[in-house]
């Protein structure tokens, strides 16, 4: 089940680096950071965690903006 959800998380970020509209990749790759964040919480792996809590109030912003 935790290597489901961490091929998800794989697949979300990956995939929306492929998209051409900038929004839809946005929403596609915050999905992906909160499939990473449960993945890293469910693994107690500080460093996933971070990284993807970085990127996901990157992606908000820029979405807001």
């Amino acid at each position: 089940m935790i290597e489901i959800l961490g091929y998800s998380a794989m697949i979300l970020t990956s995939s929306s680096f492929l998209m051409t509209d900038v929004k839809r990749l946005r929403l596609v790759n915050i999905a992906g950071c909160i499939a990473w964040i449960t993945y890293g919480s469910i693994l107690e792996s500080v460093p996933v965690i971070i990284t993807n809590v970085l990127i996901l109030g990157i992606n908000l912003y820029k979405l807001k903006k």
